[in-house]
């Protein structure tokens, strides 16, 4: 697929050759700063040395103070509290963190988590049901709730008080809880609106400590959960995500729960340093997949875990369920195409909507995502479930998919998302209807050059500043995600060295060697997924120009240099 490489607007060459002076860096280095808002040293210290001291006071939220008073009020009279989040990462990660927590101090708390396929997504009336059934007079919603209006009344007419944490859209109407902790709230003046489902829970959590003078130095072990959780719900790296993310790594890293330990070592990671993209194409996934196959239940007795025996034995539960879901989602995704190949309509249209009943409901948002990579389009996918028709959506650059949805909602049981990403219930005699106005917004509002994949370029680099000192710099950067993303490269007139080959079970990657032209002497390992395509040109000695991220390779414990290559483009037809 063509992709268009769009370059950044650099920042003003004053400020970057001053913040390149001021920190004794190269220019390329502070023109990477002063994109990320960092002017000074001071801002350059904020950013590299992020402090847990800088977190925001968390009853700054509305209803902070309604909610603690209410879990202390809850203790003190000696009432069940249920801990209840959505069956994802960010709700898992939520639940283990409110519930590990709560537990140390209180004992009388339990979670739930809901069934994907009998109770769908968010608060259920069934689990209102369960909380009724074993006592509960208060249940703290994660990751969910913000638009469980009659959810809600239904607990409050059977004496159960929720506390919602959510970080999702609200609609209309607030649900009349005892506390709607959402920072998206437009009556919310907290200064962070970018928190996870989990990192709402933390900010509870602090604001319990605060309270119940318990230093908050006792959440700190707790911030691997909350890292895994900003790195999987694709939130914005920025701000206190950020802090968070950067304590929650070093915690991950130097002292992981034994949940995640075992993860750790069924996903090939133990003994090597994990990243952010590690916990996006590993973790999160595993942790995804109890959920997607069969209960998220499973990922939370993994990660609240004491004992190491049973840790390994969940993890190992949890690593098959991941093995099986990626074997659905590969023949889905192939049926998936096959449709859109025989169908001269689809093939038009500026949107995809694809439906068949018997597709699993656990992997279509991943089938959608899949489908954008080879398509470039909005995509919906539809599934049946208990008698209605369920999916998920994805979007593109430029359309919002939220909007597009919500234009759709007359037609539609319950929705919920944001712009990149959505899901969907509707009854069956919505669903032609429904493709036809979705495709509708779609035209309107998607153009050609939308269905063009970008690539933004942050700058221009020769090997030759490929230094120690500059990798060492560039690595600071880190936590990446996004606003904050790993920085990709063009490096101009490039040859592999003869020794390039495919590699792969099918030949699909290309493994490399490159050299810049007039750089003979420096060879730099490279690797790039799938764009064999280009093996020919590049086995000929012809030039290429490519853009790339830089990262570390490990192998047999020892840590090198790898570009990490985005794509190719053949030298001559650049301009």
């Amino acid at each position: 697929m063509e992709r268009k490489w769009i370059m950044k607007q650099k920042g003003e060459s004053e400020k970057v050759r001053h913040l390149a002076d001021e920190l004794s860096i190269d220019t390329v280095l502070a023109n990477l700063l002063v994109q990320r808002g960092v002017y000074t040293f001071q801002d350059a210290r904020a950013f590299f040395r992020p402090r847990l001291e800088d977190l925001h006071d968390p009853f700054l939220m509305k209803d902070m103070d309604i909610a603690v008073n209410r879990i202390n009020n809850a203790i003190k009279e000696n009432e069940k509290i249920m801990v209840y989040g959505d069956y994802d990462v960010d709700g898992t990660t939520a639940v283990s963190l409110i519930y590990l927590f709560l537990r140390k101090y209180y004992k009388k708390v339990f979670f739930y988590i809901p069934d994907r396929y009998s109770e769908g997504y968010g608060i259920s009336y069934k689990s209102i049901d369960h909380a009724k059934d074993k006592g509960a007079s208060l249940v703290i919603a994660l990751d969910c709730g913000i638009k469980a209006n009659d959810k809600i009344s239904y607990a409050r007419s059977a004496g159960i008080d929720f506390i919602i944490c959510d970080h999702h859209l609200p609609g209309d109407k607030i649900p009349d809880a005892v506390a709607v902790l959402d920072p998206k709230r437009s009556d919310c003046s907290y200064p962070f609106s970018e928190l996870s489902g989990c990192g709402v829970g933390f900010k509870m959590l602090q604001a319990f400590c605060m309270v119940n003078n318990i230093d908050c130095s006792e959440l700190y072990p707790y911030l691997d959960l909350l890292a895994v959780s900003i790195a999987s719900d694709i939130v914005p790296v920025t701000g206190e995500n950020r802090i968070l993310a950067f304590y929650g790594l070093k915690q991950l890293n130097e002292n992981p729960r034994r949940g995640f330990k075992a993860i750790l070592k069924t996903s090939g990671l133990e003994g090597q340093k994990v990243t952010i993209d590690d916990v996006v194409f590993k973790i999160g996934p595993r942790i995804n997949a109890a959920g997607r196959m069969e209960s998220g239940k499973a990922a939370v007795e993994l990660l609240t875990s004491e004992s190491d025996a049973i840790a390994n034995s969940f993890s190992k539960t949890i690593n098959t369920h991941n093995n099986d879901r990626k074997s659905v989602d590969r023949q889905i995704t192939m049926e998936a195409i096959n449709m859109l190949e025989n169908s001269d309509r689809e093939a038009m249209s500026k949107a995809t909507v694809l439906y068949n009943p018997s597709w699993h409901k656990g992997v279509i948002g991943i089938v959608a995502s899949r489908l954008i990579e080879s398509y470039y389009k909005p995509t919906v996918i539809l599934t049946k479930s208990n008698g209605y028709i369920t999916g998920s959506a994805r979007s593109i650059p430029g359309f919002d998919l939220y909007q597009a949805v919500e234009r759709c909602s007359d037609l539609l049981e319950s929705f919920g998302g944001h712009m990149y990403a959505a899901g969907l219930t509707m009854k069956e005699s919505s669903l032609e209807r429904f493709k036809e106005r979705f495709k509708q917004i779609a035209e309107e509002i998607v153009t050609d050059d939308m269905m063009i994949p970008r690539i933004e370029i942050d700058d221009y680099l020769d090997f030759k500043q490929i230094t120690p000192k500059f990798f060492r710099i560039l690595k600071q950067f880190q936590p990446f995600g996004p606003e904050n993303m790993s920085p990709v490269f063009v490096t101009k007139n490039v040859y592999d060295n003869g020794n390039g080959c495919t590699v792969g079970q099918d030949g699909d990657h290309l493994r490399l060697e490159l050299i810049q032209e007039n750089e003979t002497y420096r060879h730099i390992p490279a690797i790039a997924f799938n764009q064999s395509e280009h093996f020919e040109h590049l086995n000929g000695g012809n030039p290429v120009d490519a853009c790339y991220s830089i990262a570390e390779n490990y192998y047999r414990g020892i840590a090198n240099i790898q570009l990490q290559i985005k794509d190719i483009k053949d030298r001559e037809i650049i301009p």
